[in-house]
């Protein structure tokens, strides 16, 4: 029987012969189950993709649109069963006619006020000329109205020597005059100084704009030598020959640069709503 078969002609053992004829077998077997077995080619697909990454295998995949995500807004948006309105970012005012004929009252009323202040710098500035009638007349001092403001400029002429911040000893009852007309009228008070634009250089001024303050400053301490001024109403300037009155292009003009002004400001009375007393029946009276 040994001789019948062909393996055993080819000098293989007879076992050998048997186990390769029983893999052979097991292998048909197997490739028979797995074809009848069921495939997840989606999770198939999945664990490729997952090895892949995990492996660092990495693919371009052209594309010839940009990609869209999806919106989970869209997603989880359902619509709602009862609808709110929206509060608006803003506030509205109706004014009723009643309203508007008191706001044109009290227009009136501040043109009224206005006017009352103008009248009482006017007879401010009146007095104060009166006051100062033999300083004016000789060219040391100058009042002017603008507006709400009354202007008192001091020059340089008789209230100080020539590159010096003191005050002359005889200009000293000028300014107590003023200090005065200053303490009765109301408002706020800017002393400002100026010079020519001749460049000073001296041991107590670098340069016109310390001399300007200095003599500003030298004005507000004879005004609050008075008692009855209020520090806190006084504001102090320095403009050097940043603003002049006229060119500097004479002597005449430069000594009328030289000066210091000293402004009182009516103004705020209305800024603050201090209601000056009206005359009259149509008048309303508040505080001063």
């Amino acid at each position: 029987m040994a001789d019948d078969c062909p393996k055993c002609d080819a000098g293989l053992p007879p076992w050998l012969a048997t186990f390769a004829d029983l893999m052979s077998l097991l292998m048909c077997f197997f490739v028979l189950l797995l074809s009848f077995a069921e495939v997840d080619a989606i999770r198939f697909k999945r664990i490729a993709e997952s090895m892949k990454d995990a492996f660092g295998v990495q693919r371009e995949i052209p594309v010839n649109e940009i990609v869209m995500g999806t919106s989970v807004i869209k997603q989880e948006f359902r619509p709602a069963t009862v609808t709110e309105p929206s509060p608006i970012d803003e506030i509205r005012q109706q004014t009723t006619d009643a309203e508007k004929r008191n706001l044109k009252v009290s227009d009136a009323m501040v043109d009224a006020v206005v006017e009352k202040i103008r009248q009482e710098v006017e007879q401010e500035a009146e007095a104060l000329k009166e006051s100062l009638k033999q300083e004016i007349a000789e060219g040391l001092v100058s009042v002017e109205t603008e507006d709400l403001k009354i202007i008192i400029r001091i020059q340089e002429k008789g209230s100080f020597s020539s590159g010096s911040a003191t005050l002359d000893p005889g200009f000293l009852n000028v300014m107590e005059r003023i200090s005065q007309a200053v303490a009765r009228a109301p408002g706020k008070v800017v002393v400002a100084g100026y010079t020519d634009n001749i460049p000073i250089s001296t041991r107590r001024f670098r340069s016109n704009w310390e001399l300007s303050s200095a003599r500003a400053v030298t004005v507000v301490h004879a005004l609050l030598r008075n008692p009855d001024i209020d520090q806190n109403r006084v504001l102090v300037e320095g403009h050097a020959d940043s603003s002049p009155l006229v060119p500097n292009d004479t002597p005449g003009n430069r000594a009328k640069n030289r000066r210091v002004e000293l402004i009182i400001e009516r103004g705020d009375d209305l800024d603050r709503g201090e209601m000056l007393p009206l005359d009259g029946d149509g008048g309303q009276e508040g505080e001063r």
